[in-house]
């Protein structure tokens, strides 16, 4: 009978967990969306061990669209009446067209060269040179990292429930 517990002394645990139920919501969604922005990075370009892949340009390396994640979303949740709002975002330009992808329309882009030094896609707006471009690629899929940075949260908000209410119990 030692491993098991009676009715009271499961009715006081629930009665402390309830009393803390605010500070376990808070801190749990707190981790789950620091998991999420961390998703979102991961699944963003440039991505490790990958090397440049089909990714040529030179704002593709940069890192920057990944950076902005942890940038621009809030973690740090907000209390608003009953609710705690948290904020997954990425405020770039471009975010959205990388993350659901887009159509390339076959068009002439002045100022954008390839780099004889670097091999690489540069823009310079002063430059008079220009490309034509979306005349191999018709369409570039998306990465979709905020579908999975959805489910990471999704994941890691039940987990992190799960062991709160388990430590509190015990």
């Amino acid at each position: 009978m030692s491993g098991t517990v009676n009715l009271q002394q499961r009715l006081q645990q629930l009665k402390r967990v309830q009393a803390d139920l605010e500070t376990v919501l808070y801190q749990a969604q707190k981790q789950a969306t620091k998991k999420a922005v961390q998703a979102a990075a991961d699944a963003t370009p440039p991505k490790k061990g990958t090397g440049r892949g089909p990714y040529i340009g030179t704002n593709t390396m940069t890192g920057e669209l990944k950076a902005h994640w942890d940038s621009d979303s809030r973690t740090e949740p907000e209390i608003h009446g009953q609710q705690f709002v948290t904020v997954l975002a990425n405020d770039k330009e471009y975010a959205s067209y990388v993350n659901d992808g887009h159509r390339m329309k076959r068009h002439f882009v002045p100022g954008l060269y390839i780099n004889p030094e670097s091999g690489l896609l540069e823009y310079d707006p002063s430059a008079k040179v220009g490309i034509v471009v979306g005349t191999k690629t018709r369409y570039v899929k998306g990465e979709f990292m905020v579908d999975k940075a959805k489910k990471a949260y999704q994941e890691a908000l039940l987990d992190e429930l799960d062991k709160e209410i388990q430590r509190r119990l015990k």
